[in-house]
């Protein structure tokens, strides 16, 4: 085996059993209908498959309609020139394309398979995937060799109807054209001006070049360099029309000489090909991209040992500004994909492009950190372009790829609502998305909330509160001293002043005497003294923000991440009251297409009758103002006194006290989660009373309700929103030790809708509400401009 890197953190043998074990490959096929019924294989196959048949006879278009087709895209190869192995041969080639499937699936949900080509004629390659192209919504070449890849792909986006790519050309293109836009915005340069050199004139290369001609780069400041030195005009040897195009007048004969006073040099070479004197003979701050892989023509360690002003980007995930092509393929084909487009064109590559430099700049999720081992990341010199992780990559750069395909006309259909169509990229890998953007568009419409975030000085609570106001969700209101606010959102690059968020220092609030006076009147025959509680509003943010809400100042407050939830808890009572039936935590299970209501995951430790009454009575009022109609079943380790015990007598008993109650919502119980979640088991019990699956589980124990959402969290099988408290007399979401700022966000979203919005949605019986058409990601499609 080649040895491919000193920095590799894994053996070969490593790698070989990845890719063999518990089964060989990356992919398989999974069936997106039903197979458990004849009826079922009646409509599958025959004779009802019939119908779509002769549907497509008549238009070959229905095949978007009735096969998968809209969402399928084939990857294939011949071997010629895998990653930087060279050619051997095209079944060498399937584990790079089986990975390059596995990555349309992760990240932009398209479904794709491999297909290695056994030829390295051309004409012959071409013959067989015009053959085959219409089965795919488009096509993905792959580790082809130049030149005979740039031919390729010209005929087969003449012969066929549908995008064909070469990712190894232009990939690399969009992600180093996006660093390049961010590289010289940081160091303020424009396009027009700087002088890039490219090492190395292959498909990549002259491909990059050519973007970055598109974006604004003047050709007279180019110069190209292969294997024998500078293309320029008139050079008699080692010439095509490819680097012809791109060749210019330039006395320079060598890279050393073409990289004295240059901007930016581009390596797509090899190891060793840029060495330490040449870096040093560069232009001031210097934009070095050293893109060979697995190893790049520089390190950065050598550059920064002899200029310490370079802004680096290379190829490998263990540097800093990794050009990497999963940041552009997946979601160049998801926007292609969705308005059907006839091919991927400049205008669409160049909006890829845009939209990568733009999100760069955009406040970086918490999950992107907890992705490369808390590394903080930044918009700065060592973050020039997003990384493969951010969550947003998939709602943020496919909108603006579809809209230039319906600009430019190579759409077949168009998307009239991009705000829907942000919303529905985001349910596509996160499944709360549909019902947080149910609940983002009810808080939206409602009148603005103001929301008190109560540890205001902490950094990921200061962007939370950012993004909240960013998403005009409502008013954050900041708990802390003001100087160091202000100073840790200027650290994480945001402008308080400008975005006119309001903080309150609570030592020297002009309120402390009023909100002492009451709130000393509420716990004096509590064992409080006057003193203790004026030390309470002076020092603790958790009783002055409380007191905001009980006084009117504020209507939501979010807190939690720097104390327990059992302190915060007993803080925020000694302030506000229980309002309703019961004070609950109700969590929200996304898996497998349904939403799953559980309580109480953090209140009552051992409920008793009346307790699980009011658990139930509190979750269905939520649960119905979230839009659903509440089926409520009792979990227990007994189906309906079998076996019995004690929790199911306390079961029965809850039963009892609803039927006397009345109230207007479905409830059952006692029962196992199979019964509960799965009609089709209930031939045994004719009696019960839910007319389907139920979808609010109320728990025997707080332990029980803890221990099941965690674990569908931990083992992967679910998205857990929650807990949230339920039943105060004004609205306050506890979030976890450590939250992360989109945890943050979520909980202030829920804290503001909890109180007093109006919005009313019309309950559905679907296990997962359909989305309304809401401003999705409101702040990006207002921001998200040309740089």
């Amino acid at each position: 085996m080649p040895d491919l890197t000193d920095k590799q953190t894994f053996s070969d043998q490593d790698a070989l059993d990845f890719h063999q074990h518990p089964t060989p490959g990356k992919i398989s096929m999974a069936p997106t209908k039903p197979m458990a019924t004849q009826r079922d294989l009646s409509l599958a196959y025959s004779p009802g498959v019939a119908i779509p048949v002769i549907a497509i006879g008549k238009d070959p278009d229905k095949a978007y309609d009735y096969t998968s087709k809209g969402n399928l895209v084939a990857v294939i190869s011949n071997g010629t020139a895998i990653l930087g192995l060279g050619n051997l041969g095209h079944m060498a080639s399937k584990p790079v394309m089986e990975g390059k499937s596995v990555l349309f699936k992760r990240f932009a949900d398209v479904d794709s398979f491999d297909i290695e080509v056994k030829t390295t004629d051309p004409d012959e390659f071409i013959t067989v995937v015009k053959n085959i192209g219409d089965t795919w919504g488009g096509i993905n070449l792959e580790d082809i060799k130049s030149p005979e890849c740039f031919v390729i792909e010209s005929e087969l986006q003449d012969l066929l109807d549908i995008p064909v790519f070469h990712d190894d050309q232009h990939g690399t293109a969009i992600i180093s054209t996006a660093g390049l836009i961010n590289a010289c915005y940081l160091t303020g340069r424009k396009l027009e001006d700087v002088k890039v050199v490219l090492a190395g004139a292959g498909a990549a290369g002259l491909s990059s070049i050519a973007l970055m001609k598109a974006m604004g780069v003047r050709a007279e400041n180019t110069v190209i360099v292969d294997r024998d030195g500078v293309v320029y005009k008139g050079r008699p040897t080692g010439m095509d029309q490819w680097k012809a195009a791109h060749a210019t007048d330039t006395p320079h004969r060598t890279l050393a000489e073409a990289m004295v006073g240059a901007d930016v040099v581009l390596g797509l070479a090899a190891k060793g090909a840029i060495t330490k004197e040449m870096v040093a003979s560069m232009a001031p701050n210097p934009i070095i991209f050293a893109m060979a892989n697995p190893d790049p023509e520089i390190t950065p360690e050598d550059v920064l040992s002899v200029r310490t002003d370079a802004i680096i980007a290379t190829g490998r995930s263990d540097y800093v500004n990794q050009v990497n092509n999963v940041l552009a393929f997946p979601y160049l084909f998801r926007g292609a994909l969705d308005v059907r487009a006839r091919r991927i064109n400049h205008e669409m590559k160049i909006a890829c492009a845009e939209a990568l430099a733009q999100l760069a700049r955009e406040d970086v999720p918490d999950e992107v950190a907890a992705a490369y081992s808390g590394r903080k990341l930044k918009f700065g010199r060592d973050y020039i372009i997003p990384t493969p992780f951010d969550p947003r990559l998939i709602w943020y750069i496919p909108p603006f790829v579809a809209k230039a395909a319906m600009d430019t006309g190579v759409a077949r259909v168009s998307i009239d609502d991009m705000d829907e169509y942000r919303a529905s990229l985001r349910e596509r890998v996160d499944p709360s998305a549909a019902l947080m953007q149910k609940i983002s568009s009810a808080v939206r419409a409602a009148p603005n909330k103001r929301v008190v975030f109560a540890e205001g000085e902490e950094p990921t609570v200061i962007r939370a509160a950012w993004g909240f106001k960013q998403a005009e969700l409502g008013t954050p209101i900041l708990i802390g001293r003001e100087d160091l606010v202000k100073k840790n959102a200027a650290e994480a690059g945001l402008d308080f002043d400008a975005m006119g968020i309001e903080i309150v220092n609570a030592r020297v609030s002009d309120r402390n005497v009023e909100y002492t006076d009451w709130l000393y009147e509420k716990l004096q025959r509590r064992g409080y003294l006057r003193r203790d509680v004026q030390r309470m509003i002076n020092q603790d943010r958790n009783y002055f923000a409380a007191s905001m809400l009980a006084r009117g100042q504020a209507d939501a407050m979010v807190t939690g991440t720097t104390r327990n939830f059992n302190m915060v808890l007993k803080e925020v009572r000694r302030v506000l009251d229980v309002e309703g039936d019961s004070l609950i935590g109700l969590s929200i299970v996304l898996a497998k297409g349904r939403t799953i209501f559980v309580a109480d995951t953090s209140i009552h430790e051992l409920p008793d009758a009346q307790e699980l009454a009011d658990i139930a009575i509190q979750a269905a009022a939520t649960v119905r103002k979230l839009g659903r109609t509440p089926r409520v079943a009792f979990l227990s380790y007994s189906s309906f006194g079998n076996p019995p015990g004690e929790r199911g007598d306390k079961v029965r008993e809850a039963i009892r006290i609803l039927d006397h109650k009345g109230v207007d919502f479905e409830y059952e119980g006692e029962m196992p989660p199979e019964l509960a979640l799965d009609p089709a088991l209930r031939a045994n019990y004719p009696f019960m009373r839910l007319s389907r699956e139920a979808n609010v589980l109320v728990m025997p124990a707080l332990h029980s309700a803890a221990i099941s959402t965690q674990l569908v969290q931990a083992l992967g099988e679910a998205t857990v929103i929650g807990p949230l408290l339920v039943g105060l007399e004004k609205s306050v979401q506890i979030v976890s030790l450590g939250a992360s700022v989109s945890e943050i966000i979520t909980a202030a979203t829920f804290a503001a809708y909890e109180e007093g919005v109006t919005v009313e949605f019309e309950p559905v019986d679907e296990d997962v509400a359909p989305h309304p058409s809401a401003a999705a990601e409101r702040s990006m499609a207002e921001t998200a401009t040309k740089p």
